[in-house]
């Protein structure tokens, strides 16, 4: 066996290096194949799966226990059971640190691990930050997974977003190395997304699973073709992110054990788009059918806060029926009547961030642009807040910092946390009232199922005086939320429900078109679908994309090539992965 220190070759057998005395490797045995694989492997040689941390002497065996949020923890464990045996729709991420091998050469072993310490608590906090889960330490670097066990609908969004965070403060953190021991360290990063079979979960969350398509392989092999600190992802991932993120193409790449080329994408950045609704609408909104006496429930709730009854009004339903579109449409009308519109959205990684909707309508109340610079952000709080009500204003440096300019002429006070909630809710809550008292105004906030828990005081404070302002506060969520002011007696709820068959059809018609060779397949969506909006529209492209449509939206027609029965009717893995969260 040849030493890993100074090269010396060794007859089998040998514990200690003939030449140097160092302790030798033995191989490491790839648990999913069984590979024989050289001492230093972190990925086997022969299917590209990870190799067990234990192989990895240098790096102390982890449970998954030790290292994950009791939170995380405690809903993979309540679950596990309706967890094992199921596919799941991931997005796999690997992080490793760069040449580490040749670092470690010039450092003494405690103090490799403590600067290894430093990366793994800066990668696992990451992760755990939008609810990944670490899977395995692979010796200088991590694998973790988004979407299982614990699954999401937006698993490669996680996965981008938490690579993006991870880039940006490991970054941070080679700099220090740099500057205070002279180590140039750097880390990156691969991502791919796949379906995978959830295997046996233990009391310590070690999980078994089944990788289709080489799923996990292909992570690891584009985390080895990334440039020191880059993230690379596949094609795969780049499907369901694309518009989110801002992403470079970088071609195809031949990677071994893949037969064709696959195309590889660089993660720069966020993007413009936020929700699956703002990709619809950048795609072009499909028409808009039925939801009439949704719609008039709406304009009624209007009506009455115009007269001085303010109205709050909830809408509920699945995920894909339609909440956006039909609040979209609602105040697109109220806009064109001039009627004063705030809208703000809850994001799904977004509860780690306080009142992040709160100060989203914030932002749009005093007209606070991307471009300004904190001196012009300030001119604007500052006028907006003396024109509504000049007693607000020495609560000024509140607002300032909470919306991230703070005045350096003005410090912001030094108040116990739970004044100065109270004081920022006070102060919000008087100038969305004083702001309506002469004018009617919309106040929409989107997926509260998403929401902060300082958002949802403000939502329940903010109730409490809307029936004595001229606002209609109009929220949606899913089902799986409730609230104690849902009791309130100014409150109503509108249940959104699947489309019917005539709406259905409608809708079909739209995309579809009047083609005789697609008629007998509108009747598969529709059944497939189950009425759902989003489904409906997201089959009809899928078809299309995978060459079984052939023309243009409105004017499509069967591929000639194909039967109406023979066309692939599967579900889409964005789909898949609403279906799985749900579940």
């Amino acid at each position: 066996m040849d030493c890993s220190s100074c090269g010396f070759e060794n007859p089998d057998g040998i514990k200690f290096c003939g030449n140097c005395a160092q302790p030798l490797r033995a191989a490491s045995a790839c648990p999913a194949c069984g590979f024989a694989n050289p001492p230093g492997f972190k990925f086997c040689g022969e299917c590209a799966g990870p190799l067990s941390s234990s192989s990895q002497p240098d790096v102390p065996e982890r449970s998954p226990r030790d290292y994950t949020p009791k939170h995380l923890a405690d809903k993979i464990l309540q679950s596990k059971s309706a967890l094992e045996g199921e596919r799941k729709q991931v997005t796999v991420l690997f992080a490793d640190v760069k040449g580490s091998m040749e670092l470690q050469e010039g450092l003494d072993p405690e103090q490799w691990h403590r600067i290894m310490d430093g990366f793994f608590q800066i990668l696992a906090e990451g992760v755990h930050r939008f609810e990944g889960t670490v899977n395995q330490y692979t010796g200088d670097g991590i694998m973790a997974l988004f979407g299982a066990p614990i699954a999401h609908e937006d698993h490669a969004q996680r996965a981008c977003y938490a690579a993006l965070h991870l880039r940006d403060e490991i970054r941070r953190y080679c700099d220090e190395l740099r500057l205070e021991r002279g180590l140039n360290v750097s880390v990156r990063f691969g991502l791919n997304s796949g379906e995978v079979i959830v295997g046996k979960i233990g009391d310590d969350l070690r999980m078994d699973y089944t990788a289709q398509g080489h799923t996990v392989g292909l992570a690891a092999r584009v985390e080895q073709l990334a440039e020191s600190g880059r993230v690379y992802l596949t094609g795969n991932t780049q499907e369901l992110v694309a518009g989110y993120f801002e992403l470079r193409d970088l071609g195809p790449a031949a990677v071994k054990g893949v037969r064709d080329a696959v195309p590889i994408y660089e993660l720069e950045g966020v993007g413009q788009l936020r929700s699956r609704f703002d990709l619809s609408r950048a795609r072009g909104l499909s028409k808009f059918v039925g939801r009439k006496d949704e719609m008039a429930t709406l304009d009624a709730a209007l009506e009455r806060a115009s007269q001085g009854e303010g109205q709050v009004v909830g809408m509920v339903a699945q995920p894909g029926t339609g909440k956006s579109r039909l609040c979209h449409e609602f105040i697109e009308r109220c806009r064109a009547r001039g009627v004063l519109v705030r809208h703000a959205q809850c994001l799904s990684h977004g509860k780690t961030t306080p009142l992040l909707p709160v100060i989203e309508l914030l932002r749009q109340s005093f007209e606070i642009d991307e471009r300004d610079s904190p001196q012009t952000a300030r001119s604007k709080i500052a006028g907006t807040v003396v024109l509504v009500g000049g007693e607000l204003e020495p609560d000024l440096p509140l607002v300032f910092d909470l919306l991230g300019v703070p005045d350096p002429d003005r410090p912001t006070p030094a108040l116990p946390p739970d004044e100065r909630q109270r004081r920022i809710m006070a102060l919000i809550r008087r100038f969305i009232q004083a702001s309506s008292e002469r004018d009617t105004g919309v106040l929409l906030i989107e997926d509260l199922h998403w929401m902060d828990g300082a958002s949802e005081n403000f939502i329940a404070e903010a109730i409490q005086t809307i029936d004595r302002s001229r606002n209609l506060l109009l929220l949606n969520f899913r089902p799986e939320y409730h609230a104690d002011w849902m009791q309130g007696t100014s409150y109503q709820q509108i249940p959104l429900r699947a489309l019917g068959p005539e709406d259905s059809d409608e809708l079909l018609d739209h995309l579809l078109g009047a083609d005789s060779s697609i008629g007998r397949l509108r009747g598969r969506i529709r059944e497939s679908s189950g009425g759902n909006p989003f489904f409906i529209e997201e089959l009809v492209r899928s078809l299309a994309e995978a060459g079984s449509l052939e023309g243009a939206e409105g004017a499509y027609r069967l591929a000639s090539d194909l039967a109406w029965d023979s066309a692939k009717l599967e579900l889409p893995s964005s789909v898949q992965a609403v279906l799985a969260a749900r579940i």
